[in-house]
């Protein structure tokens, strides 16, 4: 028998739960976590996938009915967003029914795509034409550049650790040291 003690023992589980998970553009898309370098290898092995896939913009051409990014694919992390710190492992291109203003999808903004994989498609790098993977979109999630990571700077408030004073710079210990 589950008590109101076992309950609420439960209880702060279950908000953590509720607050991780992907941003709402991506979350209820289809996923299969593909690797990189598998489709890369054998496209028609995979043609037809669903996949979400996450990186760095590179560029932004827009057709009379669609608009293709060219992105380097990093490896999402729970959140569903790219992981910078890891290296990119190559190219692919994300084709979208949409027009897709290259003002706002800009070069170096990180996205997260939910879609299916169609085959490769040809792009020049530099003189060298490759062949990447190419996702045809049913989400997208541009995110934003003032994003917030605990892991750097510690849990907020900043100013809860003893000694800081906001009005001179470097808290306790000071810009410099003066002992």
């Amino acid at each position: 028998m589950i008590t109101y003690r076992h309950f609420n023992s439960l209880l702060p589980f279950v908000f953590l739960l509720a607050c991780t998970g992907l941003p709402p553009a991506v979350e209820h898309a289809p996923a299969v976590q593909l690797d990189y370098e598998q489709v890369n290898r054998s496209p028609d092995q995979y043609q037809g996938s669903p996949v979400r896939w996450g990186g760095v913009i590179i560029d932004v051409e827009n057709d009379e009915d669609s608009s293709l990014i060219q992105v380097v694919f990093h490896p999402l992390d729970f959140s569903g967003r790219p992981q910078l710190e890891k290296t990119g492992h190559g190219r692919f291109v994300i084709k979208s029914a949409e027009f897709l203003d290259p003002a706002v999808y800009a070069k170096d903004k990180e996205i997260t795509v939910a879609g299916t994989l169609a085959g490769n498609i040809e792009r020049t790098v530099g003189k060298r034409l490759i062949h990447v993977p190419l996702i045809i979109a049913s989400a997208l999630y541009l995110w934003p550049t003032d994003y917030y990571d605990s892991r750097q700077y510690g849990p907020y408030p900043y100013y809860g650790y003893p000694g800081y004073a906001p009005i001179y710079r470097g808290g306790f210990y000071g810009l410099y040291f003066r002992w």
